[in-house]
């Protein structure tokens, strides 16, 4: 199977990120903005943006003498011992973080060995997540993610998966065509997001955003009960902003 992977803003972002944290983890003693700044190409804005994401996610820390240092983040999952748990705690942090700057429930999905799986989520009483009453393995033509995820293969690996999971109608919004399907599959901009507008569940809206580390085929979603449904855009504008942290801790495991 072949991925169909196209940069995104996120994945830039992260990438910087990366840049700004491989420099600071080399200058061991700390290392100014300005070198900073030298060292990686990036311009001041960008720099102070990215040092700002660092700082708040932990990775980095800044000393008295204004320099910056890797952060107990960094230090934790680059622990040979309990990386994977170090790894889930903080994206779950994370996750944690955008459910209540949203004010919706989140999701970090995956595509594995041809397959949708969901492998974390934060909700809340107030955020209440999707009630999975169909598989979301044999449902990717009618979620968010799912169309999220497919986008990201190539033509035959979307025709590979539609032929072992029928395309049922769930509700009256349902795409049952895999053609209808597939066209718009291939014809959608990467950095557009993935909708299901009441596709899966009467009375629940849904949006997906690409996340890409390495050959990762990934994707950050929300869900929203369909009574705010006029908060989809805004959500869906916040959650790809905070999508790059989430792609900085898979790309730094």
């Amino acid at each position: 199977m072949a991925l169909k992977h196209e940069p995104t803003a996120p994945y830039h972002s992260a990438q910087d990120a990366l840049r700004v944290l491989e420099t600071v983890a080399r200058h061991t003693a700390g290392v100014t903005d300005a070198e900073l700044a030298r060292t990686t190409g990036l311009g001041p804005e960008r720099l102070t943006t990215l040092l700002r994401m660092l700082r708040r996610e932990g990775y980095v820390e800044q000393v008295a003498d204004g320099a910056y240092v890797t952060g107990d983040a960094l230090t934790r999952l680059s622990s040979v011992h309990h990386r994977d748990e170090a790894l889930r705690a903080k994206l779950q942090r994370t996750l944690d973080e955008l459910r209540d700057t949203i004010g919706a429930a989140v999701y970090i999905s995956r595509y594995v060995d041809g397959e949708i799986s969901v492998e974390q989520y934060a909700d809340g009483p107030a955020t209440p997540a999707v009630n999975e009453w169909v598989d979301f393995r044999s449902s990717a033509h009618a979620t968010a993610v799912g169309k999220s995820l497919l986008s990201q293969l190539d033509h035959n690996g979307r025709r590979d998966h539609l032929s072992r999971h029928r395309m049922t109608r769930l509700t009256s919004r349902t795409i049952t065509s895999d053609k209808l399907l597939l066209s718009r599959l291939e014809t959608q901009p990467p950095t557009v997001p993935h909708l299901d507008l009441q596709e899966y569940a009467v009375g629940t809206v849904c949006a997906a955003v690409p996340i890409t580390a390495g050959s990762m085929v990934g994707c950050l979603a929300l869900s929203l009960p369909v009574e705010q449904a006029h908060r989809l855009r805004r959500a869906t504008e916040r959650l790809n902003r905070g999508a790059a942290p989430v792609l900085l801790s898979l790309a730094i495991q």
